[in-house]
Formats: C-alpha cells, sequence, structure tokens
C-alpha cells in the first residue's frame, strides 16, 4: 500500500439530491466546521461531541429503508482494495463538525423521513472508527423518533456499548469475504471480528442486511461466497443480502491521492456472475437483491 502521507485531498463538489437511488453528495456543505485548538478538539471528540466528517446525503432505498440522511465519517482500519471512497480512509481528511450541527440538519429532514419511514444511516469510512460521535448521533435521531442504521465492516464491532447498540435499529455489515485468506487479501485485515460482531447483533435481536461485493478474481470464488452465504444463513436476525457487483468508480480517486490502485484491470462481473452468486445465497433461504 502507498503511503497515504501528504497526499492531496479530494473535493466533492456534487450537489444532494433528494429522493434519488443514485448516490450524489454535498460533502460537508451546509455542516458548519468547529474551530477548536488540538486540546480542545481532542476532548470534545473522545465526549462525542465532534466528529470527523466526511460528507452527507439525502438518498433513497440505498443505505436502509425509506429516505435516508446517510452521515459519512472519516477514517477506517481496511484498505480494501476496491474501495471507492479511498479519501475516506484517513481521519484527517475530514471536517470537524459537532453532533449538534449534524442532528440540526437530521431535524430539519424529520418530517420527510419520517413519511416515508426512512431516518438516519451513520456510514464511512468506517463509523466505528468514531464510536462516542456514532453513538452521540444514534441517540439524538432516536430522540427525534427516526429509524437509525449504521453501514460498518464489523472489523471494530467491539467498540460498540450495549447502549450503542440498544439505539441502533439496523445494521448493514459488510462481510467482505468468508474465506480468512481471502478476507486478508481484500482488506489487509482479519476476518474473525466481523463474524463475532455479526453473532453479536443476531444475539441482540438487531436487524442486519448482509452486504457483499462481488469482484471477479477476487471475491468471485465458489467457495468463498458458498462462506459468506453459510455465514449470513446462521445468523437469525438477517433479512436481506445485497450483491453488489464491483465498478470502477473510484478508480480516479486512488490516482488524484496517489495512491497504487491494484484493481486496474479488472471489469465489473457479468449478469451470468451476479446471477450465479445470487443464486448461491438464495440457496439458503436468504432474501437476495
Amino acid at each position: 500500500m502507498a503511503d497515504l502521507q501528504g497526499a492531496p485531498i479530494v473535493t466533492l463538489d456534487v450537489p444532494v439530491v433528494g429522493g434519488s437511488s443514485v448516490r450524489a453528495t454535498s460533502g460537508t456543505a451546509g455542516l458548519a466546521s468547529a474551530e477548536l485548538d488540538r486540546s480542545e478538539r481532542f476532548a470534545q471528540m473522545r465526549a462525542g461531541e465532534l466528529g470527523s466528517v466526511h460528507s452527507w446525503e439525502l438518498v433513497t432505498a440505498v443505505d436502509g429503508p425509506g429516505t435516508r440522511l446517510t452521515a459519512f465519517l472519516s477514517g477506517c482500519p481496511l484498505r480494501c482494495l476496491y474501495c471507492h471512497n479511498p479519501d475516506t480512509m484517513e481521519m484527517r481528511r475530514g471536517e470537524p463538525v459537532t453532533a449538534t450541527e449534524v442532528l440540526a440538519r437530521l431535524k430539519r429532514y424529520a418530517g420527510v423521513l419520517r413519511a416515508t419511514k426512512g431516518g438516519l444511516t451513520v456510514s464511512g469510512g468506517e463509523p466505528l472508527m468514531q464510536p462516542a460521535f456514532t453513538a452521540r448521533l444514534l441517540r439524538g435521531a432516536k430522540e427525534l423518533g427516526l429509524h437509525t442504521a449504521v453501514d460498518t465492516s464489523g472489523f471494530l464491532g467491539a467498540h460498540v456499548s450495549d447502549e450503542m447498540l440498544a439505539d441502533i435499529d439496523l445494521v448493514l455489515l459488510d462481510v467482505k469475504s468468508g474465506i480468512p485468506e481471502t478476507y486478508r487479501r481484500v482488506t489487509g485485515r482479519e476476518l474473525a471480528p466481523t463474524l463475532e460482531f455479526g453473532r453479536r447483533l443476531a444475539e441482540s435481536g438487531t436487524e442486519i442486511w448482509i452486504r457483499f461485493v462481488l469482484v471477479p478474481g477476487l471475491t468471485d470464488d465458489e467457495a468463498n461466497v458458498e462462506a459468506v452465504a453459510e455465514y449470513a444463513a446462521s445468523l437469525s436476525s438477517v433479512t436481506r443480502v445485497e450483491v453488489l457487483p464491483f465498478h470502477q468508480m473510484g478508480r480516479d480517486k486512488w490516482a488524484s491521492l496517489g495512491l497504487t490502485y491494484e484493481l486496474e484491470g479488472v471489469q465489473p462481473p457479468t449478469p451470468e456472475l451476479v446471477e450465479r452468486v445470487r443464486a448461491q445465497f438464495r440457496c439458503h433461504a436468504l432474501q437476495v437483491y
């Protein structure tokens, strides 16, 4: 992996498109950055009152049910080869934004979110890199009577307290691979923490949507897919599996950051491959999308 130090920050200038099923983020437009000295910033981050925010968006039927405000936090412990937002990997690339500021934005849209049975999704990067801030956002959303979701790899699931878990209605659990060696190749990390977190979610009755990115030549091996499918089927609270075909939309960001992109020549999966993989999940009586 190339050294991330000193790489330029990627600016996202795309406007928010409310009600769209296609992602369009506003960066942090509309959210005021907090101007604090270093010690004050760290104190507020520890307390969960300040976070490093990459962007936010309003979107329908992508990050959970209904129309949702999705807050993307900066920082991630994984280095997924196919990451389409490598600019979220480092926390330093985000903007310092208070929880109060994000929740004020959420309150502005609360009526629409409730009407569509939507709510708040906290995503990343990896939101559990900032557990106190994530917990504060979730608590604020529940106080507004909104559905809550967290989009996570589960690698840092140990950071989720029982109190935080009680404020989560849905976890979008990104299971990158089912075989430990493949998972390590894809992410640079170990698979076991994700599996353990999923089991904890099922034991608590928290709804889970499994997400699996299908990359030809990397995650598409039948044994690897079968391992993910067997794991998903073993979790009693899994209600949905999303097979996400690999795409090259993030390739230019890797170049902009001066990072080596290892999947340059990889093509998106064919419709036949996507159907084969979805069929593997369906064989385990899972609802597949």
